[in-house]
C-alpha cells in the first residue's frame, strides 16, 4: 500500500487525538527512518526523547531478544530475576536509594503525586485530604485527568472537568512566586528542570537551587520531572545535575525503555518511597522482566558516559549553528545538550508549515506552541548529520 492509502486507513480507523506529519515510516536504524516509498529521513524528534540511543540500538535489541526467549511477564505477584538488579543499577546511576518501576511517564508522575501526598499525611503530619502540590505554569507532565487538572494548556485540559483539586500553579522560573505558594500544607514542589512541551524552556540560573532551598525551608519534597530531560538528553544523567541540585524524587521514562518497550520509574529517597506498603499502589506490567532487561541495558550504556559526552559535544555544535540563525528567520534558540527550541520569526512559516517543509527536505521535526520547532535528535547522530539538519532548517525559515 502507498503512503496515501495507509494514511487514509489510519485516519478512518484511529482516533484523531494526534496530528501527525504525512509520512508513513516502515523501518529505522540509528538516526534515520525510511518510509514505505523508500525515502530516507533524518529523525530530529527521537520519539520525544524516547529514542535517545537511536533506533534499534544493537545492545538494546540484544537485551530484548534474549529476554523474549526467557520470560516477559510475571506480574508483581512473584519475584523475577531482572527486577532487583534493574532497581539497584538505576538507583546507583541516579544516586538515589529506591526505585518504583511503572510503565509510562504519566504513570510515573501520578505515582509521585500519590507518594508525595501519602508522605505528607504519614510523615509530615498534614491534615487528611488537605495536602497541596505546587507546580509551574507551562508544565507538561502527562495527560491523565489528575495531571491535566494542573495544566494551563487549553488543548490539554479543556473539556475534562471536574478537575482534581490540591494543586497550586505559579509562573515557571519565578522563585519568589514559588516561595509565596508554599505553606504548611505543601507536600511537594513538582517541576521540570527544563520544560520540553512548552518549547524547551530553560529556567533562570539558580532557579532549581532556589526551589531546593524553598522545599527545605518548608519541610516539603522537591520532585523533578526528568522524563524528557533525563538520561543524557542535556549532557548529564539528569538535567538537574547541571545545577548540582538533588531532588527527593525524580520521575523517569521515555529513554529508559530504549525506544523498545515502555518503562518508567520514580526514583528517590527510601524514606519517602518507603511510605508505600503492599496493596497501596501497583501496576500489572510495572517492572516486568522484559522492560527491566531493556532498562538494565539502557543503564549500562549510560554508565559508560559516552551518551552524555556526545550530547555535550554535539550539543555545543548544534546550538552554535542554530544560534547563528537568530535574526535570519529565527528570533530565539533555547536548550541544553542535544535539545533545542527554535522560535520562528513572526511573518514566517508556522511551526507546522516548517515541519512539513522540513519533511519534504528529508528531515523530521515537530512543532510546539505554534511557531516553535522542537529539535531533539538521537544521541547517535553525527556532526555531519546535524549540519544537514540545520542547513535544512536555515533554508526553511528563510535564513
Amino acid at each position: 500500500m502507498t503512503s496515501a492509502d495507509l494514511i487514509a486507513l489510519d485516519e478512518r480507523w484511529s482516533t484523531h487525538n494526534y496530528h501527525p506529519l504525512p509520512v508513513v515510516i516502515r523501518e529505522a536504524a540509528g538516526a534515520w527512518v525510511t518510509d514505505v516509498e523508500d525515502r530516507h529521513y533524518l529523525d530530529l524528534l527521537a520519539g520525544y526523547s524516547a529514542l535517545n540511543f537511536g533506533h534499534r540500538h544493537p545492545a538494546l535489541l540484544a537485551a530484548a531478544v534474549e529476554q523474549l526467549g526467557r520470560v516477559t511477564l510475571t506480574s508483581r505477584a512473584f519475584h523475577h530475576d531482572q527486577l532487583g538488579a534493574f532497581c539497584a543499577e538505576l538507583a546507583a546511576l541516579t544516586g538515589t536509594e529506591m526505585v518504583l518501576p511503572m510503565n509510562t511517564g504519566a504513570e510515573a508522575v501520578e505515582s509521585a503525586v500519590k507518594v508525595a501526598r501519602k508522605w505528607a499525611y504519614d510523615v509530615k503530619g498534614v491534615a487528611d485530604s488537605s495536602a497541596t502540590i505546587v507546580v509551574a505554569g507551562g508544565n507538561f507532565h502527562g495527560r491523565t485527568t489528575t495531571i491535566v487538572s494542573f495544566s494551563d494548556d487549553p488543548d490539554a485540559y479543556g473539556g475534562y472537568g471536574p478537575y482534581t483539586p490540591g494543586f497550586v500553579r505559579v509562573a515557571y522560573g519565578d522563585a519568589e512566586a514559588l516561595a509565596d505558594a508554599v505553606d504548611e500544607r505543601t507536600a511537594a514542589i513538582l517541576l521540570e528542570p527544563i520544560q520540553g512541551e512548552a518549547g524547551v524552556i530553560v529556567p533562570p540560573e539558580g532557579y532549581m537551587s532556589a526551589a531546593r532551598r524553598i522545599a527545605d525551608d518548608a519541610g516539603c519534597l522537591l520532585i523533578a520531572d526528568e522524563i524528557q530531560s533525563g538520561l543524557a538528553r542535556t549532557g548529564t544523567v539528569l538535567a538537574l545535575d547541571h545545577e548540582q541540585v538533588r531532588a527527593d524524587l525524580y520521575t523517569l521514562g521515555k529513554a529508559l525503555g530504549g525506544g523498545i518497550v515502555p518503562i518508567s520509574a520514580v526514583v528517590g529517597r527510601a524514606d519517602v518511597l518507603g511510605v508505600l506498603q503492599p496493596g497501596q499502589h501497583g501496576s500489572t506490567f510495572g517492572g516486568n522482566p522484559l522492560a527491566c532487561a531493556v532498562g538494565r541495558a539502557v543503564v549500562a550504556l549510560l554508565e559508560t558516559g559516552e551518551p552524555q559526552e556526545r550530547s555535550t559535544t554535539l550539543g555545543k555544535h548544534l546550538h552554535a549553528r542554530l544560534s547563528a540563525l537568530v535574526g535570519h528567520g529565527v528570533t530565539e534558540v533555547r536548550g541544553r545538550g542535544l535539545w533545542a527550541g527554535v522560535d520562528i520569526a513572526p511573518g514566517g512559516l508556522s511551526g507546522r508549515e516548517a515541519a512539513v517543509a522540513l519533511m519534504q527536505r528529508g528531515v523530521l521535526c515537530k512543532e510546539t506552541h505554534g511557531s516553535t520547532l522542537r529539535v531533539a535528535p538521537t544521541l547517535v547522530i553525527t556532526e555531519e548529520e546535524l549540519d544537514t539538519a540545520v542547513d535544512a532548517i536555515a533554508e526553511v525559515v528563510g535564513a
